[in-house]
């Protein structure tokens, strides 16, 4: 059998401001971008660079019950994970774009880990993962 998890929904504010955090804060990619007018929404699809794996739905809150979870989706623990294959290249960029970092980077025993704030607050890890970590071998 072979699954794999395609998108993971993030709740958003806005589309636009969404699309400009992560294709210009954060590098990525604009994979689609389509309105859906039965629904008056856009299914808006979004990865990083380089990246053939699991992507980001952009998911604009459409009911109040759903405002709430921007920049909260995790109850405040790291929500989403970027590895990196170069920690030092990728935090930098970040912070000279102006990327918040909660927590600065720190070496533990997978690899090298630093926290960030998405547009909205939900708390992100830049890592970059030692080779002989299972995750590592597997994305090789």
């Amino acid at each position: 059998m072979l699954q794999s998890i395609v998108h993971i929904a993030l709740v958003v504010k806005d589309y636009d401001e969404a699309i400009e955090f992560y294709t210009n804060k954060l590098n990525f990619t604009l994979v689609e971008d389509l309105y859906q007018p039965e629904q008056d929404k856009r299914w808006v699809v979004v990865s990083p660079p380089g990246s053939a794996g699991t992507t980001l739905l952009l998911a604009r809150a459409s009911k109040p019950e759903q405002e709430s979870f921007i920049g909260n989706q995790a109850g405040g623990r790291v929500f989403l994970f970027l590895n990196t294959d170069n920690f030092w290249r990728d935090y930098h960029e970040m912070v000279s774009r102006g990327i918040e970092f909660v927590r600065e980077p720190k070496e533990e025993a997978y690899g090298i880990v630093a926290v960030f704030k998405d547009l909205y607050g939900n708390l992100w890890d830049l890592l970059q993962m030692n080779a002989d970590h299972p995750i590592s071998k597997r994305v090789q």
